[in-house]
C-alpha cells in the first residue's frame, strides 16, 4: 500500500517549509523511521523520517520548493520493497495460447524497471498481448516536475536539485553558487530588522577569569565523574547572567506594541553555530537548573544542532541570549540582539594580559565581555550595571551560589 510522506508541524506559527536536500532518490529503498529529506523552516532545519518501509516511489516536491504543513511531498510504496526479490521470479504462463518466447533475463530487467517507476513503461519492453495489472500508485498522476523528464525519455529516477553548482567565471576560472538556506535567509532578515528597528548600543567590560579557572581545575575530575559532563564556562555565565537580570529586569523584558512585558522567568538562549547557520536553542527556566543540568543541556543542544535534530519549540521564546565567540578565537565583538529580546551578552577568548592588581603588574587570564542592548528600553546606566554585576560574580564565583 502506498504511504504519503507529509510535512509535519514544525513549530508554533510556522505554516510553510522549504524542501532541503533529499537524502534518497526515487526508487531507493527506505526503512521505517529512516530519514528521507531535510525540511527548512525559518527557525531550524529538521530531517523527516519515512513513516513506513518500502521504496521512495515518487518525489512530489523538489529541493528549494515550498510546501505547507500537512502537504504531501512524496509517496512511499510499501509493496515496492518486495519488487527486487520478486523480479527474479519466473514469468507467469501465458494464457489463451499465448507463447512466452522471452528469456527470463529480459523479463527480470522489465520487472526491475517497473519497480523503479510504477507509472512509466520501459521503452524497450514489448507490449504484452494481455494488459498487466494496474500498478498500485498509478491512479495518482505524476506531478508536473516529474512528467517532463519522463516524456523526454529521461531515466525515471528523479535526482534532487543540487545545492551547489560550479559555473564558469571566464578566463578558465570557476565560481561556485550555493543555495542559501531558509534558516540563514531568515536569520539575515531578522538581524537586519533588529538593526533597523532597535536603538542598539553595546557596552564592554573585562573579567579576570582566574577564580573560575582555579575552581574548574580543582573540581573538574569529581564533577565529570559524578555528572558525566565537563564543567565549562558557559554554566557560570548563565548563572551570573540570571542574577544580573534579576537586578536589571529591563534586560529580561520586551517591547510589545506600546507595552513593556517583564518576564518573571529566565529562558536563556544559547547561540550555537552550525554549517547551515546560527541557531539559538533555549534553556527553559534556567534559574531552576543546576550547573550540571546547564552543561548537559547545552552539550545536547550542540550535538543535535549539528545533526539537524533540534525541535522547533526548543528555538522559541527566549528572554535573553548569551553567545560565545571565544570558541572561534574572537577577542572582541558587538553581538546583535535577537528580537524581540532587549539584550545579548557576548563572551570572548581568554587571553593572558598584564593587569594592575593592588599596585602590582601581574599576568592574568582576561576575557572581554560585551552587552548589546535596546536603548528604547534599557539606559546606559542599567547596561553598565548589568555587566559589572556579571563581572563581580565571575571574579568571585562564590557569590553565584550565595546569590549576592
Amino acid at each position: 500500500m502506498p504511504t504519503e510522506l507529509t510535512v509535519p508541524s514544525v513549530g508554533e506559527s510556522i505554516t510553510e517549509v522549504e524542501i532541503g536536500q533529499w537524502l534518497k532518490n526515487e526508487g531507493d529503498a527506505v526503512q521505517k523511521d529512516e530519514n528521507v529529506v531535510t525540511l527548512e523552516s525559518e527557525k531550524a532545519t529538521v530531517e523527516l523520517p519515512s513513516p513506513a518501509a518500502g521504496s521512495l516511489a515518487r518525489i512530489l516536491k523538489r529541493t528549494g520548493e515550498k510546501a505547507n504543513v500537512g502537504e504531501v511531498i512524496a509517496i512511499i510504496d510499501g509493496g515496492a520493497a518486495r519488487g527486487k526479490s520478486e523480479a527474479k521470479a519466473p514469468e507467469p504462463k501465458a494464457e489463451k495460447g499465448e507463447k512466452a518466447e522471452k528469456s527470463p533475463e529480459p523479463k527480470a530487467q522489465e520487472s526491475k524497471t517497473e519497480f523503479r517507476s510504477k507509472s512509466a513503461k520501459p521503452a524497450h519492453a514489448a507490449a504484452p498481448a494481455t494488459p498487466p495489472p494496474a500498478p498500485a500508485v498509478a491512479a495518482k498522476p505524476l506531478e508536473p516536475t516529474v512528467a517532463p523528464q519522463l516524456s523526454a525519455g529521461a531515466p525515471p529516477t528523479l535526482a534532487p536539485t543540487p545545492l551547489k553548482q560550479s559555473v564558469s567565471a571566464g578566463n578558465g576560472r570557476e565560481e561556485e553558487i550555493a543555495r542559501m538556506s531558509l534558516l540563514r535567509r531568515t536569520v539575515a532578515q531578522r538581524l537586519v530588522e533588529a538593526k533597523n528597528t532597535m536603538a542598539m548600543l553595546t557596552t564592554f567590560n573585562e573579567i579576570d577569569m582566574s577564580e573560575v579557572m582555579a575552581l574548574r581545575k580543582e573540581h573538574q575530575e569529581a564533577f565529570t565523574a559524578k555528572h558525566g559532563v565537563k564543567l565549562g564556562f558557559m554554566s557560570f555565565f548563565v548563572k551570573a547572567g540570571i542574577e544580573a537580570l534579576k537586578a536589571i529586569p529591563q534586560l529580561n523584558a520586551e517591547i510589545r506594541g506600546s507595552d513593556v512585558v517583564y518576564h518573571n522567568y529566565f529562558d536563556i538562549g544559547v547561540a550555537i553555530g552550525t554549517e547551515k547557520g546560527l541557531v539559538v536553542p533555549t534553556l527553559r527556566n534556567a534559574e531552576r537548573l543546576s550547573f550540571a543540568e546547564v552543561e548537559k543541556t547545552i552539550g545536547d543542544f550542540a550535538v543535535r544542532a549539528r545533526a539537524n535534530k533540534l525541535k522547533p519549540d526548543e528555538l522559541q521564546s527566549g528572554t535573553f541570549t548569551i553567545t560565545n565567540g571565544g570558541v572561534y578565537g574572537s577577542l572582541l565583538s558587538t553581538p546583535i540582539i535577537n528580537p524581540p529580546q532587549s539584550g545579548i551578552l557576548g563572551m570572548h577568548s581568554i587571553q593572558e594580559r598584564p593587569v594592575a592588581v593592588q599596585g602590582q603588574v601581574v599576568i592574568r587570564p582576561m576575557m572581554y565581555v560585551a552587552l548589546s542592548y535596546d536603548h528604547r528600553l534599557v539606559d546606559g546606566r542599567e547596561a553598565v550595571t548589568f555587566l559589572v554585576r556579571v563581572k563581580e560574580m565571575i571574579e568571585h564565583p562564590a557569590r553565584i551560589l550565595l546569590e549576592i
